[in-house]
C-alpha cells in the first residue's frame, strides 16, 4: 500500500502550497484508519521540504513518480520516499530513500548499527544505509513482479540535518554505504546528481503502481532455510530491531566471556521474528566457535528444526544444539558460552515428567552460561505452569550477577505483516479493548465457518499448494486415538464432524509430517511455528453470552496438562484459579489464531460464539442513513441542502461512480448533500464533488478519492482531466457509460468550420489492461460534464 502517489511536478505543487503533511495525514487515517502523531506531521513537513529543494533540479524530470510511506510487503514497516522513472538505458528504476532528520551520530562496535538522538533520548539503531537496502532486498525478496519484470532499486539515504559526515560514512559502515551511498546537509547537490543519474527519463509505465499490485511471493520457511543460515548463509534479512537485536546479543555475548555474565531480554508479539533471530544467532555465535545451544520448552520447533537440518551435520551434532529447558539442572556454572532461550514465557519452575526436578529453570538457564537471550511473550503463556516472565527473569538474573539488557521487536511479519489483525484478536477474545473491532481495511484473510466440514475442506484445498496449512483446536476433546487408532477424539455430533489428534508417532512433527492435514493438532504442537494457513476450531472452553466471552476450564479435556492441578487453585483461592486458567484459554486462541502467515479459518463449536464471530469478521460500518459514513472518507463538514451556503461555501455532492462506470442521473440539487469546501479553495457555480472509483486514473486519482470538478468547462480540453458521458457504448473499464479520462482531440476544417476528427480519451495506467477509448467521428453523442480540478 502507498499513502501517497503523484508525479514529481504534482508532488512539489503539494509541498509548496504547504499541503503536503496534511495531504499524507488525512491518506494515512483514509488508508490505514489511524490518526498520525505530531511527531511524524513534523516529520513530513521538514523531511519533504528538503526532498522538494532536490527535485527543483530540471534534469529530474517531471514526469517522474513519487512515492510517500509505501509498506513493506509482508510487514508493517514503512519506505519513506521512492522516485520512479528510467535510467539512461531506460530500465524501469525506483530509487528508495531513507529521510532522517538526525543532528548527531555516533559510531559503534556492531555492524550496521550507530547511536543518536530520537524522542526517547540516545539510543541504538540501525545505520540508514543498512536500512534503505534492508527495505530494498526486502521488496525484491518478496515482490515477484519486480523479480520478472527487472526494475531496478536503488537505495540511498539523506541526513538533512546533519552537517559532518565523518561518523557516518566512517570505513566501518563501508559494506553498508558502497550498497546505498548516504548523503547529508551539504550533500544536496551530490543527492540530486545520484538521482539524475538513475533516474533520467519520467514513468511512464507506472513503475509505483506495478510494485504496490505486485505478485507477492510467501515468504521463505524458517525451518526450510535453517540448514543454510546455521552454514552462515543469510537466508532471512533482518531489519530495523531485529538487526539490532542481533548486533546487540552479538557484542553482549563477547563481553560476557571475558568479563561480567550478561542476560538480554528481547520481547515480541507473534510473527515478529523471535525465532528468526534466534536461530541467526546459533548459526553466527556457533560460527564464531562459542558454545551455544538453542533451548526451547516446547518440543515442536525443536523437532522440526532437528528433521529440517538431517544430512547437513551429524545426528550426535544436532542434537546437541538443540535442547528442552530442563536439561540444566546438573550443569556446572558458566559451562556455556551462550543459551539462547526460544518462547521463555514456557519455563517452568521445576523440570522432569513428574515437576519435581531442579529448583527453577530460569535460574538454572542463567546459572549455566555466561550469556543468556530470553525471547519472550508473556501474552502466550499458556499453561498453568508458565513461570516465563519478564520480572522473573530480571529477578534471578539480578540474585546471580548478570548484567541485564531489554530490548523489544515490533516490527511484524506473520499475519501479512498486519498488526491490525492481531488486534482484532485480542479485541475478538476480550483479551483487551483495540481499535480494531472489526476486520475492516485488514489485509489478512479471515474466514468464519458454519460447518466443520467446510472449514476442513478449505484447509485441505489451502494445504495443495505447498503443505503449509494445518487444523488445530481447542484441547476441549480427550486424546482416546492415542491408545486406540481405531477411534476418533474430535466428534460435533450435529454436523457428523469427527477426526483424530494428531497421530502419537509424528509427535512434535505432526507440523511437516505427510498427510497430517487430515489430523487436527493443538497449542503444544504448534506454538513457536508458522504456516501459510491455519484452521481453528473453538471449544465450548471459551463462548460469548450477549457479548461477553465467558472461559470454562472444566470444558478443557482431563488429558490436558496445561490446566492441570486448577481444581485445588479454584478450592483455594476461587478468584486467582478463575483469572489464571482464563489467561491460559484466552492466550492459547491467540496464540492458535496468529500461526498463518496468509490466513486464519474459524469455527466455534457453540452457535452463539459463531455468530458472535461472523459478525465481528464481516460487519461493516452502516451507510444507509448516516450522512457521515455515507460520505466516508470525505474528511469535510456535509450538510443537507437547508444547512448549507450554494456556491459560497459549500457545493452539491452528486452521487455518482465515475471510472467505475454505471452512475445514476444528475439529481436535484435540493435533494443533494452539500459539503463544505476547505478554505483555500473559492467555491463558485457550476462545481460539484464526486467520488472516483477505479483504477485507471491512480497516478493523479487513487481509487475511491472524493475529487472536486467544474461542470460544462469551456476553452480547449485538450490534456485535461475530464469527467465524460456518451451513450451510445459502454465504458470498456467498468461498462458504464461515464468515466473519467484525459481528453485529447484533433480537428480538421470543414466547410470552413472546426471539427473533431478524433477524440482520444486516454487513462493514466496500462496496467491491468487499461487502454485508450477512441472516437473517430465528431461525437455528438460524447458529453463533456465537468473538468477534473483537485482531489478534496
Amino acid at each position: 500500500m502507498i499513502v501517497y502517489s503523484a508525479t514529481k511536478r504534482e508532488f512539489l505543487d503539494d509541498v509548496r502550497s504547504n499541503r503536503i503533511a496534511e495531504i499524507i495525514e488525512c491518506e494515512v487515517l483514509r488508508k490505514l484508519n489511524r490518526n498520525s502523531p505530531r511527531n511524524e506531521r513534523l516529520s513530513w513537513e521538514n523531511s519533504l521540504q528538503y526532498m522538494s529543494q532536490i527535485l527543483w533540479d530540471e534534469e529530474i524530470p517531471s514526469a517522474a513518480g513519487v512515492a510517500i510511506e509505501y509498506n513493506l510487503p509482508m510487514t508493517n514497516r514503512r519506505v519513506d520516499f521512492i522516485l520512479t522513472g528510467k535510467d539512461q538505458e531506460h530500465n524501469d528504476t525506483a530509487i528508495i530513500v531513507e529521510l532522517k532528520q538526525w543532528q548527531y551520530v555516533e559510531k559503534t562496535n556492531k555492524d550496521a548499527i550507530v547511536r543518536t538522538r530520537l524522542q526517547r533520548g540516545d539510543v541504538e539503531t540501525n545505520h540508514p544505509s543498512y536500512q534503505a537496502w534492508s527495505y530494498a532486498a526486502l521488496i525484491e525478496d518478496y515482490n515477484e513482479t519486480v523479480r520478472k519484470e527487472s526494475i531496478r532499486l536503488q537505495p540511498c539515504a539523506y541526513l538533512h540535518n546533519l552537517k559532518s559526515r565523518s561518523v557516518i560514512d566512517d570505513s566501518f559502515y563501508s559494506s553498508h554505504t558502497e550498497k546505498a551511498p548516504v548523503f547529508v546537509s551539504q550533500d544536496a547537490i551530490k543527492l540530486s546528481e545520484f538521482l539524475k543519474k538513475h533516474v533520467k527519463y519520467g514513468d511512464s509505465n507506472n513503475i509505483m503502481y506495478r510494485i504496490e499490485h505486485g505478485v507477492i511471493k510467501p515468504s521463505k520457511n524458517l525451518a526450510d532455510a535453517l540448514a543454510s543460515m546455521l552454514a552462515g548463509n543469510a537466508e532471512f534479512l533482518m531489519i530495523d530491531e531485529q538487526k539490532l537485536v542481533y548486533e546487540t546479543a552479538l557484542d553482549l555475548g563477547h563481553k560476557a566471556q571475558h568479563g561480567k555474565k550478561q542476560t538480554l531480554i528481547v520481547k515480541g508479539g507473534p510473527g515478529t521474528g523471535k525465532s528468526v533471530v534466534a536461530i541467526n544467532l546459533l548459526g553466527e555465535l556457533t560460527k564464531r566457535e562459542m558454545l551455544v545451544q538453542y533451548v526451547s520448552k516446547n518440543a515442536a520447533p525443536r523437532e522440526v528444526f532437528k528433521i529440517k537440518l538431517a544430512g547437513s551435520k551429524k545426528k550426535a551434532q544436532i542434537d546437541q544444539m538443540f535442547k528442552g529447558s530442563g536439561a540444566y539442572i546438573e550443569v556446572e556454572p558458566n559451562q556455556f558460552g551462550t543459551l539462547i532461550v526460544d518462547e521463555a514465557h514456557r519455563l517452568n519452575e521445576q523440570s522432569g515428567f513428574y515437576g519435581n526436578q531442579g529448583e527453577n529453570q530460569i535460574k538454572e538457564l542463567i546459572e549455566a552460561s555466561k550469556f543468556n537471550v530470553f525471547f519472550i511473550d508473556e501474552a502466550q503463556r499458556v499453561t498453568l505452569d508458565d513461570i516465563g516472565t519478564i520480572n522473573e527473569i530480571k529477578l534471578w538474573a539480578n540474585k546471580i550477577g548478570s548484567t541485564v539488557t531489554e530490548l523489544e521487536l515490533v516490527s511484524q511479519f506473520r499475519c501479512n505483516g498486519s498488526d491490525g489483525y492481531l488486534a482484532w484478536v485480542d479485541n475478538s477474545l476480550q483479551i483487551r479493548e483495540t481499535a480494531n473491532p472489526t476486520l475492516e481495511d485488514i489485509d489478512y484473510e479471515v474466514k468464519i465457518f458454519d460447518d466443520p466440514n467446510q472449514l476442513r475442506a478449505a484447509i485441505v484445498d489451502k494445504n495443495r499448494a505447498s503443505n503449509k496449512a494445518r487444523l488445530v483446536a481447542g484441547y476441549c476433546w480427550d486424546w482416546t486415538s492415542k491408545k486406540d487408532k481405531s477411534v476418533f477424539d474430535i466428534i460435533i455430533p450435529e454436523f457428523n464432524f469427527k477426526a483424530r489428534w494428531n497421530l502419537d508417532e509424528d509427535g512434535s512433527l505432526w507440523l511437516i509430517a505427510e498427510h497430517s492435514v487430515e489430523q487436527i493438532g493443538c497449542i503444544h504442537t504448534c506454538q513457536g511455528l508458522e504456516l501459510d494457513y491455519i484452521g481453528v476450531i473453538i471449544g465450548d472452553d471459551f463462548v460469548i453470552r450477549d457479548g461477553i466471552a465467558i472461559t470454562d476450564a472444566a470444558k478443557r479435556s482431563s488429558n490436558d496438562k496445561s490446566i492441570r492441578g486448577y481444581k485445588t487453585l479454584l478450592k483455594n483461592e476461587y478468584d486467582k484459579a478463575k483469572q489464571l486458567t482464563s489467561e491460559i484459554i484466552k492466550n492459547t486462541y491467540r496464540t492458535l489464531m496468529t500461526r498463518g502467515q496468509k490466513g486464519c479459518y474459524i469455527f466455534c463449536t457453540d452457535k452463539e460464539t459463531r455468530e458472535y464471530f461472523k459478525e465481528i469478521a464481516n460487519r461493516q460500518q452502516q451507510v444507509t442513513d448516516d450522512v457521515t459514513m455515507k460520505y466516508k472518507g470525505l474528511e469535510l463538514n456535509v450538510v443537507p441542502f437547508e444547512e448549507a451556503k450554494p456556491y459560497k461555501t459549500h457545493v452539491p455532492i452528486y452521487d455518482l461512480q465515475a471510472a467505475a462506470g454505471g452512475f445514476s442521473d444528475f439529481q436535484v440539487m435540493e435533494d443533494c448533500q452539500w459539503v463544505e469546501l476547505p478554505s483555500h479553495i473559492n467555491a463558485s457555480e457550476g462545481m460539484f464533488v464526486m467520488r472516483v472509483v477505479g483504477e485507471s486514473m491512480n497516478r493523479r486519482i487513487p481509487n475511491g478519492s472524493w475529487c472536486l470538478f467544474k461542470a460544462s468547462p469551456g476553452g480547449t480540453r485538450n490534456g485535461k482531466v475530464v469527467l465524460v458521458q456518451h451513450r451510445e457504448i459502454e465504458d470498456p473499464d467498468h461498462g458504464g457509460e461515464y468515466t473519467v479520462k484525459v481528453y485529447s482531440s484533433e480537428k480538421t476544417l470543414a466547410e470552413q468550420v472546426l471539427i473533431n476528427s478524433r477524440i482520444v480519451l486516454k487513462p493514466d495506467t496500462t496496467a491491468f489492461g487499461y487502454k485508450p477509448i477512441i472516437f473517430s467521428d465528431s461525437s455528438e453523442s460524447l458529453v463533456v460534464i465537468g473538468e477534473f480540478l483537485l482531489v478534496i
